[in-house]
Parts: C-alpha cells; sequence; structure tokens
C-alpha cells in the first residue's frame, strides 16, 4: 500500500527476540495501535508484525517504539512498495 492521497503505508518488521519471549513480545505489540497483525515464527526470525502508518515519519516512530522493547534483539522493516 503506498501512500498515494489517504492510503497509509504498510510494512512489515520481522522480529528476532530473546529465547522464550516470543510470545510475550508479540503479545505485547498487538496492543499498538498502527499493529495490524502479530505472529509467532519458527525459524531464523521469532516474529512478523504487519504495520500501517500515515508516513514514513509515523513509521519511523513506530518502528522505534518497537525496538524499544528490550526483548527485542533485532528488527528488519520491509516496506510495501
Amino acid at each position: 500500500m503506498k501512500k498515494l492521497g489517504s492510503q497509509k503505508i504498510k510494512a512489515y518488521i520481522l522480529l528476532v527476540t530473546a529465547v522464550g519471549k516470543e510470545t510475550e513480545v508479540i503479545n505485547s505489540l498487538k496492543s499498538l495501535q498502527e499493529v495490524k497483525e502479530a505472529n509467532a515464527l519458527y525459524g531464523e526470525y521469532d516474529g512478523i508484525v504487519e504495520v500501517e502508518a500515515n508516513d514514513m515519519q509515523h513509521l519511523n516512530k513506530v518502528v522505534m517504539q518497537i525496538r524499544r522493547n528490550s526483548a527485542i534483539l533485532k528488527t528488519v522493516t520491509l516496506i510495501v512498495m
């Protein structure tokens, strides 16, 4: 979803969490208004979060808010074109 007029920016954020913290992190992120879906994963990444933001500045604020969680060790943000 590109930012065109009233459309929002959509991004997927891949998460690496501390061992055993996957479910706790995912559940906490579901409370954020911009998070549309959050799921735990098996594999290289421990979770994936779908985010919608009004613009790039808003997306950056959301990503920074997510990254403040001390149980999240690494994030990779993929912005949908």
